[in-house]
């Protein structure tokens, strides 16, 4: 009774909702207004009731003929008053005036609002998804629902000759429009730095302008006088597809040689461009060409369905400032993840050898971090102002990071952030369904247990050794002068700075953030040197090449290229480090870093400077301190990495985790040491089982 009763509540709300539809030579677009104001839900990302509600629309429609002519008058009428040459070469495409120009526009709209036009439909569509976030909830809404409305409308659509003129005559007018635009691609000076690969590429785009003419000239004529016999888009589809494969092969050359926010920008807008010239193309045949199509038919409509939705979608977003921030940040963090998830491979011990090395290159790095903090300590002595603490500070850790970098050595909380892009980009891959993506997900847990034993050596290897050259290099200096680097009070206070009991994990925390964007530093920097070519430019510097000569001049410039992301992101790191605690200082709050490997070297400094006569309880509280730092280290630099790659890919985290939690889980109970140890490992990774090896 509950559900019959809820039922008919649902259908008397959606009456209510489609009763301005029944006035004939009322406002169409105030109709569409009204109808998507009973739909649109409270909070956009809570869409379940808005789903309900229009379910409920669309079964009153199904059943009530009178009702669904009434909604089809409305609409027809709408799309036959209206310019509809904008919303078909536009929208759903990004604008033409580039990124920052149409940041410009949207921030002063939102200062100063547009004049809307009412003769055109993208006005109306404006009235009709007035609120800022109607894109979030109308993208969600099931497409199933879509088709079924748009079948609705298709009934009769088709009988009124007039109207279907009229709408297949702009129609006509956006296929030019986009062909013409894609025919200048090559002026674009973008795509020159792609390199001889890319050379005559607008070959094909201005064939597709010729060709779209052609057909677009027959089917006018066909119009005007049905006795021509027009030409299908056979022939635009073709150089449709040959025109996808070189905007691809330009995708894969920017992901290997860098990209820049433009170059991205202008991919992705062709890519749409050629998206709906083809879709442009199919309606057109069915509605024209081909006599025996039905525009009734599922094919069709579900191409008219998927066409008017993204259309819709993009115009109820418009004048979203995240939205539009959003996607010209993914463009660029795509590349930057790419980039870091290649760096993230090096971080991956599938062998007994790559895990022994990985041990090797953590305890070095390890005693190179233990004479760093007895710098730091040294120069917290001086008597500077504070840009000068800071300044030292950052070259003290900048410069020491470098080295570990140069000398290949490892910094064990340096992986998270490149290790999560790498395991972004294999769940990125996880498309199959059944056996297939079960297997698929099985490697990508092979991938984190290899990751996870691999940070557990950098771990221990740099703690291991940082704490016992701390101690070491104390005694040597109680050898050399007669006392310990630090005395008790400073000793006192190196302690109180792994008190986790006070600041010491929210400290950790901006250490984690500092981590995750050295990590996108890393990437950013290796995409420019590509984009830039900096190793070829590098070699060209007259003064390099009279110094060291042309051949030293072109390693230079090859190393440089190929290590600028790592020099600068470690350096860079170095100064978020050095810096952090004089800001705080300077602003009057409890701002800081605590980094593991240097808390473990501090821990040693501080028992020495005790006369190694700390109570037990207060070494081991300072050495749980020095876990929790890391384990917070780790945890923050990896959560922000993955967020930032999965969203990059535009992957949905809580899908795709959800499932990879369970297959981790089950792995952890069956097999716990191969996320921490090198039992059962190969030492060649060549007698390896390839369904057995991380991807």
């Amino acid at each position: 009774m509950g559900a019959a009763s809820a039922l008919a509540d649902g259908r008397s709300a959606a009456a209510a909702a489609l009763a301005p539809f029944a006035n004939a030579g009322g406002d169409s677009a105030g109709a569409l207004a009204a109808l998507f104001d009973f739909v649109r839900p409270r909070d956009a990302r809570e869409i379940e009731g808005s789903v309900a509600r229009y379910t409920a629309v669309i079964e009153l429609l199904e059943t009530d003929p009178a009702r669904a002519a009434d909604v089809r008058g409305h609409v027809l009428r709408l799309l036959s008053t209206r310019r509809l040459v904008g919303f078909f070469a536009d929208s759903g495409i990004l604008p033409g005036t580039g990124f920052f120009t149409e940041l410009g526009r949207i921030v002063a709209d939102r200062l100063l609002p547009d004049v809307p036009d009412p003769e055109d439909l993208r006005s109306a569509l404006r009235q009709v998804f007035h609120r800022r976030g109607d894109w979030v909830w109308f993208s969600a809404l099931p497409a199933e629902l879509s088709r079924r409305f748009w079948h609705l409308i298709a009934r009769e659509a088709a009988d009124d000759e007039a109207m279907a003129r009229g709408i297949v005559g702009q129609m006509l007018e956006a296929l030019l429009i986009l062909a013409y635009r894609m025919g200048g691609i090559d002026v674009e000076a973008e795509f020159g730095r792609l390199g001889p690969e890319f050379k005559d590429h607008g070959a094909c785009f201005r064939g597709l302008t010729g060709a779209s003419q052609r057909y677009v000239d027959t089917l006018r004529a066909h119009l005007a006088d049905p006795g021509v016999k027009p030409l299908d888009s056979a022939e635009v589809q073709v150089l449709v597809d040959q025109c996808c494969s070189v905007i691809d092969r330009a995708r894969r050359l920017a992901s290997a040689r860098g990209t820049s926010v433009r170059l991205s920008y202008v991919i992705r807008r062709s890519a749409q461009s050629l998206r709906r010239i083809s879709d442009l193309g199919y309606l057109l045949d069915a509605g024209v060409v081909n006599e025996e199509a039905d525009l009734r038919q599922p094919e069709v409509v579900e191409r008219w369905s998927g066409l008017v939705r993204s259309a819709l979608a993009a115009e109820s977003r418009r004048g979203s400032l995240r939205s539009h921030v959003g996607v010209g940040v993914s463009m660029l963090a795509l590349r930057v993840t790419e980039n870091a998830a290649k760096t993230g491979e090096h971080y991956i011990a599938e062998t007994r050898a790559a895990y022994h090395a990985m041990w090797r290159a953590a305890m070095g790095a390890g005693a190179l971090i233990g004479v760093m903090a007895l710098l730091k300590i040294f120069a917290g002595k001086l008597d500077l102002a504070p840009i000068g603490y800071a300044l030292g500070y950052s070259l003290i850790y900048g410069l020491g990071f470098v080295i570990i970098y140069m000398l290949h050595l490892t910094v064990a909380t340096k992986q998270p952030a490149m290790t999560a892009q790498t395991i972004a980009s294999y769940v990125g891959e996880l498309h199959a369904d059944g056996a297939r993506r079960a297997a698929g997900l099985e490697r990508v847990v092979d991938l984190f247990a290899a990751v996870g034993r691999t940070q557990v050596a950098a771990i221990l290897g740099n703690v291991s050794v940082a704490f016992p050259v701390a101690l070491l290099l104390s005694m040597v200096f109680v050898a050399i002068s007669g006392a310990p680097p630090i005395d008790a009070a400073k000793a006192e206070r190196l302690l109180q700075d792994l008190d986790i009991a006070g600041w010491a994990l929210p400290h950790a925390a901006l250490a984690g953030v500092f981590l995750f964007l050295s990590g996108v530093l890393t990437g950013y920097f290796d995409n420019t040197a590509g984009y830039a070519r900096l190793g070829q430019r590098v070699e060209r510097l007259p003064w390099l090449r009279r110094l060291a000569g042309p051949a030293r001049a072109s390693k230079v410039g090859v190393y440089l290229e190929a290590n600028l992301g790592g020099l600068l992101g470690n350096f860079l790191f170095g100064c978020m480090l050095g810096t952090a605690g004089t800001v705080g200082m300077i602003l009057g709050l409890p701002i800081d870093i605590r980094h593991i490997a240097f808390s473990s070297a501090n821990l040693g400094y501080a028992l020495a400077g005790s006369g190694f006569a700390l109570p037990w309880q207060v070494f081991a509280w300072g050495l749980l301190g020095v876990l929790l730092i890391g384990t917070v280290n780790l945890l923050v630099s990896f959560s922000l990495a993955l967020w930032m790659a999965m969203r990059a890919r535009a992957i949905a985290p809580r899908v795709e985790l959800l499932g990879l939690g369970r297959h981790l889980g089950r792995r952890l109970r069956s097999a716990p040491s191969t996320f921490f140890t090198a039992r059962g490992l190969p030492d060649d990774l060549s007698v390896t089982p390839a369904s057995h090896r991380a991807p």
